[in-house]
C-alpha cells in the first residue's frame, strides 16, 4: 500500500472536526511563509558585548520586579 493510500485510509477514519485540524496542518506545510521560516539557517552568530549588557540588564529588572503585563502594556500603547 502506497503513502497515499494509507493517508486515504485514515483520512476516511477521520471526523470532521479531525479532518479540518488535519486540514490546516497540510495547508501549513505548503504556506510560504512557514516554508521560509523552516528553512532559513539557524542565526548562530555570537552575541556582542552591547546584547550581552542588555540581556543582563533586563534579567536584573526582572529579577528586581520591573516587570508589566502584557495587558497593562497594551493599556499604555493604546491597543486594548
Amino acid at each position: 500500500m502506497t503513502a497515499k493510500e494509507m493517508l486515504r485510509e485514515q483520512v476516511e477514519a477521520f471526523s470532521e472536526e479531525e479532518a479540518s485540524d488535519a486540514l490546516r496542518l497540510l495547508e501549513l506545510r505548503r504556506d510560504p511563509v512557514v516554508v521560509a521560516f523552516r528553512d532559513a539557517p539557524i542565526d548562530d552568530e555570537p552575541f556582542t558585548s552591547e546584547e550581552r549588557a542588555t540581556l543582563t540588564e533586563a534579567d536584573g529588572d526582572i529579577a528586581a520586579g520591573r516587570t508589566i503585563s502584557l495587558d497593562e502594556l497594551r493599556r499604555e500603547l493604546g491597543d486594548e
